[in-house]
């Protein structure tokens, strides 16, 4: 045992004097566009998944407290032994009607739905084509399974194709094209048009996780496929109940009835962890009801984002492209972001910075997010204190 200690000390060691430490923050507050920190100051809060602004939304917070008086605090179980309630088939229904699937199954988060997916479907005569970019999750499911794994380069769908055809001429029996819908790091929207058109022409399935979509992209909020005008044409959605939908936890599976039961029969993230509680499925539920009856949230995430970036760029600082609230500053260097990242943090703006392993080597970044709950004064106050910290940190 002191030899295994002194070497978890040298690794720790190791990270520490690369500059890739993780620090984490106290929060003395509920999420928020305000956050309060542990020595009581408060910040402006751009780094949260929290795109609606939901996670402490009254009519929210009200029914998850009322779900605990209904149904207790949790269920002590797993779903087919003593762990399902009514309520979970009703959010399950909600949200196959919601994403235009045929069923949908929920887990205890969207990374055991990404864990119990392929192993359960696929086997060692199947093949995974996975973008280079998807969620550890997605790379953590692939790897529990026995299907021949393709990675092609990111978005590049010249390569996508390349890697379809040498799964099929490997003898595939079936394919399955793995990808986020969009990606976390980047704030990247998938290709889905071409992606399903490959698939349809390579005869592959196709997946996506939506977790940094649905609620929000798309006309109806539905997500990357809705985005892309390909409701129904998505046959695998994995997402979470942990960002727009209520920002507490929770993940599910989406996609054709069949699919789903079986997941239900075999999927092991599902069949031995404890159901979603109560309180989060009855959350969840209200959050779909805030959405679903009005567009001003999503109406409201779409300016603040655009004036954001457009805010980022002209005070001279470089960002990934694009049109979603993730809005990366692109740094390089790891110390560097995380320096940025505390001085910003002394401003007043609660960011935080992200390195390798999160991201490659050479791309560290702060990732800011905005969220609809951030009034324009918010992200205004957090544009000047960017300035100042730039010119700060140097």
């Amino acid at each position: 045992m002191p030899d295994f200690l002194e070497h978890i000390r040298q690794s720790l060691a190791e990270i520490e004097s690369a500059g890739l430490t993780k620090h984490e923050r106290i929060l003395a507050s509920a999420q928020g566009a305000h956050v309060r920190l542990a020595d009581g100051r408060d910040a402006i809060n751009l780094c949260a998944n929290n795109y609606l602004g939901l996670a402490n939304h009254a009519s929210v917070v009200a029914a998850a407290r009322s779900a605990l008086d209904v149904w207790g605090f949790g269920l002590a179980s797993v779903r087919f032994i003593c762990g399902t309630q009514s309520i979970h088939t009703q959010l399950e229904a909600r949200l196959s009607a919601f994403l235009g699937t045929e069923d949908t199954l929920l887990y205890g988060s969207a990374f055991d739905a990404n864990g119990g997916l392929f192993e359960t479907l696929l086997t060692a005569d199947d093949a995974i084509v996975s973008d280079e970019l998807n969620h550890a999750s997605i790379i953590d499911g692939i790897r529990l399974c026995k299907a021949r794994r393709y990675r092609y380069r990111h978005n590049d769908m010249a390569d996508l194709a390349v890697q379809l055809e040498a799964a099929r001429a490997a003898g595939a029996r079936f394919t399955l094209i793995a990808t986020d819908g969009v990606f976390s790091m980047d704030g990247t929207i998938a290709n889905l048009p071409a992606i399903t058109n490959l698939a349809q022409r390579h005869g592959a399935l196709t997946m996506i996780d939506d977790c940094h979509a649905t609620g929000f992209l798309g006309p109806g909020g539905r997500g990357t496929h809705d985005h892309h005008g390909l409701v129904g044409r998505i046959d695998l959605i994995t997402g979470t109940l942990g960002k727009a939908l209520g920002g507490a936890s929770g993940g599910f599976t989406s996609g054709r009835r069949e699919v789903i039961a079986l997941l239900r029969q075999r999927s092991r993230p599902y069949l031995f962890s404890n159901s979603v509680a109560p309180s989060v499925v009855a959350g969840a539920m209200a959050a779909l009801d805030i959405l679903e009856h009005s567009s001003e949230l999503r109406d409201r995430l779409a300016e603040n984002t655009v004036f954001w970036r457009a805010g980022l760029t002209r005070i001279g600082l470089t960002i990934k492209p694009g049109n979603h609230p993730i809005t990366p500053v692109m740094l390089g260097d790891a110390t560097l972001a995380q320096r940025l990242a505390a001085r910003l943090v002394d401003r007043g703006v609660y960011v935080v910075g992200f390195f390798f392993p999160v991201v490659p080597q050479g791309q560290a970044r702060i990732r800011t997010q905005v969220s609809a709950a951030h009034r324009q004064e918010d992200l205004a106050f957090a544009l000047e204190q960017f300035s100042r910290a730039v010119e700060e940190v140097g």
